[in-house]
């Protein structure tokens, strides 16, 4: 993928709006505040309780001041009492699930925890700056017009570009320097890639992100891959390369052989 200088300005002007905009969105966009469905099942559980003390409360109130001469019928009562019973059941049926996924979810911890170290490409918005690197890849056709937008956690605006892309995968690589140049630290950045038609219509390049794994943590609904401070959803994750292979590989195979290295280029 080489930088343009193309003589469509104004297209390169508008898929630059649309990429800052989708990237400021998604920089704004705060994370699901709700609570982990285990505890919400413990708050379910106390207001049930709450509600059924107050309902007997009521209830024993009422039969104490009815009309002797004209009593309430039962009917009514026992049927909100076997609706309580009925909640009740659901509610801590609901709780046991909540202890049995948790407990899968610590198993799977324990397995995951083993990718540390490992190289994960995924599809997320959220770009891991790390050790001053970041990368992402999309597939692009000749000629094409991409603009690629990174925010701040603040939906602030840190870098951007206008590039053409070449037929295939495109590959590109952000020092964590800022528009300024100023040097940016490590962290999850929001980063969005737009491309542009010839009538100045704007729309979405589907990409990847690449990452190393630093370690792996429970979320509320998935396990979650961490990223130096960036985490992406386990359920994200679209590939994972093992450096502990090659780095084996290539250890066996230093004493025996000479290395060479070089970098290709290709679609």
């Amino acid at each position: 993928m080489t930088t343009t200088s193309s003589t469509s300005i104004a297209n390169e002007y508008k898929a630059l709006q649309a990429a800052e905009a989708s990237a400021k969105a998604s920089a704004n966009s705060s994370p699901s505040s709700s609570s982990s469905s285990s505890s919400s099942s413990v708050s379910s559980l106390n207001s049930l309780a709450n509600n059924y003390t107050s309902f007997l409360t009521l209830l024993t109130t009422q039969l104490q001041n009815q009309d002797p001469s004209s009593p309430m019928s039962s009917d009514t009562f026992t049927s909100e009492l076997v609706q309580f019973a009925s909640v009740e059941q659901q509610v801590s049926t609901n709780s046991k699930l909540d202890s049995l996924i948790s407990l899968n979810q610590d198993s799977q911890l324990s397995t995951d925890t083993a990718l540390v170290g490992d190289t994960i490409t995924a599809t997320s918005t959220t770009l891991p700056l790390q050790n001053s690197s970041a990368s992402l890849s999309f597939t692009g056709t000749s000629g094409e017009t991409v603009a690629i937008a990174v925010s701040n956690s603040s939906g602030t605006i840190v870098k951007d570009v206008v590039s053409t892309a070449s037929t295939g995968t495109n590959t590109w690589t952000w020092d964590g320097t800022d528009n300024n140049g100023n040097k940016l630290s490590d962290g999850g950045y929001s980063v969005s890639v737009k491309t542009v038609d010839s009538t100045g219509t704007t729309s979405d390049v589907p990409f990847s992100v690449t990452g190393t794994i630093t370690g792996i943590q429970k979320g509320s609904a998935d396990m979650l891959v961490q990223l130096g401070s960036a985490s992406i959803p386990m359920a994200n994750v679209t590939n994972v390369s093992s450096s502990k292979t090659s780095s084996s590989s290539s250890s066996s195979a230093g004493s025996s052989s000479s290395s060479s290295s070089g970098t290709t280029t290709g679609s």
